[in-house]
């Protein structure tokens, strides 16, 4: 199995990390940590130490309640950052909705776009096709991040509407001319869902693999880990692991984290102990 990326076939033989890069005041865990350029570029070189296969650069905080960023804004923390980025070897990946965001990143040679809108917003879609090898990755989301755990959200079988909704994009990314292996999926843990819904997604996500695309999931610091454990965000780590070694169990071929270092290394000995090959199989 491979993902394919503008500069790179990622081989997703092996479970791969991706580690998360906040230029931004406001994301829920490191909030202002990297909000300057340097500073997230020190980020991404350490981050790539401690055993990152993938960066995810994002300039807009997506945490519930969390208000929207101007284009001009967005543009001005992740492109300065994008540009040196792009000389540390590994693929880099925008996490924005925005067209105009996605445009100028891949314009840049950027690897991969990573939207939490799944391509739906007007444009995104026609931005990724005119991109002929970029990797994309299709987020479930219910509602948007301003308002989407403002009342609680309601499903039917949470498991069965994210699958539909992540077939429906996916076919309509692939009508557009993107070819499969262009494409992951991810079922957007916290994004417009309950505590409740995130642990049926967890505990039923191998079926979402009859899909047909690799999965990429993000569990790390999340609200559930924290009304799980009894842990604020900052003291998630062991959580935020064991969230990411289930879901590698359960057929996740990227995790999206915080604390790198530690997964790599769990995942390391996860695969030591011969669970890598169960899960490709």
């Amino acid at each position: 199995m491979f993902w394919q990326t503008t500069r790179f076939r990622i081989d997703l033989g092996r479970p791969r990390v991706m580690g998360i890069v906040n230029i931004t005041p406001d994301s829920f865990s490191d909030g202002g940590q990297h909000a300057s350029t340097a500073a997230a570029l020190r980020h991404c070189e350490r981050l790539i130490e401690e055993g990152a296969d993938i960066l995810d650069i994002g300039g807009e905080s997506s945490r519930p309640g969390s208000d929207p960023v101007s284009l001009e804004d967005e543009l001005a923390r992740v492109l300065p950052v994008l540009r040196d980025a792009a000389r540390l070897g590994v693929p880099l990946s925008i996490d924005t909705y925005k067209p105009g965001v996605m445009r100028a990143a891949l314009d840049l040679g950027v690897d991969i776009v990573n939207d939490i809108a799944a391509l739906g917003q007007p444009g995104a879609l026609e931005v990724v096709a005119s991109h002929p090898s970029c990797g994309v990755c299709l987020m479930h989301m219910r509602g948007e991040p301003k308002t989407m755990q403002a009342e609680e959200p309601v499903y039917g079988d949470v498991v069965a509407e994210v699958a539909a909704f992540l077939r429906e994009r996916a076919d309509a990314v692939r009508a557009a001319g993107v070819a499969a292996e262009r494409i992951t999926l991810d079922p957007g843990i916290g994004f417009g869902k309950t505590s409740a819904h995130n642990l049926a997604l967890l505990a039923r996500q191998r079926e979402l693999l009859p899909l047909g695309y690799p999965l990429l999931v993000g569990w790390s610091r999340k609200r559930t880990l924290g009304e799980v454990t009894g842990r604020p965000v900052g003291d998630r780590v062991a959580a935020s692991v064991a969230a990411a070694l289930a879901s590698v169990n359960h057929g996740a071929r990227i995790v999206r984290v915080h604390d790198v270092a530690a997964t790599a290394d769990a995942l390391k000995v996860w695969g030591a102990a011969g669970s890598g090959d169960a899960a490709a199989s």
